[in-house]
């Protein structure tokens, strides 16, 4: 039985009409997280919200090179801003991650009073960016410290003898790309990796020295890999207050003369889109509704984020030294 032209008529106007309302609807999805994001984003919440304000900035996890960082620190520089607290909880990470965080974050101090707040854990890398500040506060049960730098690398070779593998390779000079954990690391390359390890702890030990004004015997006694809880770092002088962001917000007030009673406003330092769970739901079912799911889940994928170290290690981890 076959249907006559009139609903064949029909059929097509509706399917037009649902495409129209599903374009829109993807329309009006893509306005409301411009609109939302450009509300939160660091620029647009600095030019709503800054002005009399203390900007509160949290690093957190692994220290890796990360340039979003860094341009919201830039931002974060010529924003109205009175002053800056902070807060870190990091066990550390790569040695360039590290110093590049640091070169920012002196660069920020040169235009903002700043402050810094160990949460929980500034260790190795993390401990190096809180050098950054004049003034360092942390809790009584913080872990502060751990200067040292980690060389590490897996050695497959024995492995691969009892499964039958052989790496092959062709290379311009016994050094190069050594180690590479398929051989026994050799004497010559042993030595490498540990003048690269020496000249990057005696980059860490002299930072520490200058930045915390030590001598040689008080630089010793903190510089071999450990980490102290807060009420052994004040006396180390490792930190200079025990205490949390009220005791940060009192210091500025005092010592840098921030104007008293000013709100403290997070500063986000990441892409705002990541932290708005609702609206990657909503984006994602907008996409299912369209037929385009697979996008969606590719979408999700993307922001999965994968650790790249890129260098030596400055990392803390319960039960090793440096």
């Amino acid at each position: 039985m076959s249907l006559d032209s009139d609903v064949i008529v029909d059929r097509r106007r509706i399917r037009r009409k649902l495409t129209f309302w599903r374009v829109a609807a993807v329309l009006a999805a893509i306005v409301a997280v411009v609109v939302v994001g450009a509300a939160l984003s660091p620029a647009g919440k600095g030019a709503l919200t800054t002005t009399g304000s203390i900007a509160r900035i949290k690093i957190d996890g692994l220290i890796r090179s990360n340039s979003e960082r860094i341009e919201a620190l830039e931002r974060l520089e010529k924003s109205s801003h009175a002053a800056v607290i902070v807060h870190i909880n990091s066990p550390g990470g790569t040695t360039a991650g590290s110093e590049e965080l640091y070169s920012a974050l002196m660069r920020l101090k040169a235009k903002k009073p700043m402050v810094v707040v160990v949460e929980g854990l500034a260790a190795s890398g993390g401990y190096i960016a809180a050098l950054a500040s004049d003034h360092i506060i942390a809790q009584q049960s913080s872990l502060v410290g751990s200067i040292g730098v980690l060389f590490q690398y897996p050695n497959v070779s024995e492995l691969l003898k009892t499964v039958g593998v052989q790496v092959e390779e062709v290379k311009s000079s016994p050094l190069k790309a050594a180690p590479n954990g398929f051989e026994p690391t050799s004497p010559e390359a042993r030595a490498a990796l540990e003048s690269l390890v020496r000249d990057s702890y005696a980059w860490f030990r002299d930072l520490v020295k200058e930045r915390r004004t030590m001598d040689d015997a008080q630089l010793g006694i903190v510089a071999d890999g450990r980490v102290f809880t807060g009420r052994q770092a004040v006396g180390l002088k490792l930190i200079d207050e025990l205490g949390d962001e009220k005791n940060a917000v009192a210091w500025l007030e005092t010592e840098k003369k921030v104007k008293s009673g000013l709100p403290v406003r997070d500063f986000k330092l990441a892409p705002q889109f990541g932290d708005l769970t609702f609206l990657r739901a909503a984006a994602s079912l907008t996409l299912d509704a369209l037929g385009l799911g697979s996008v969606a889940r590719q979408i999700e994928q993307s922001g999965v984020e994968r650790l790249g170290l890129d260098g030596m290690l400055a990392l803390w981890a319960p039960g090793t030294t440096r």
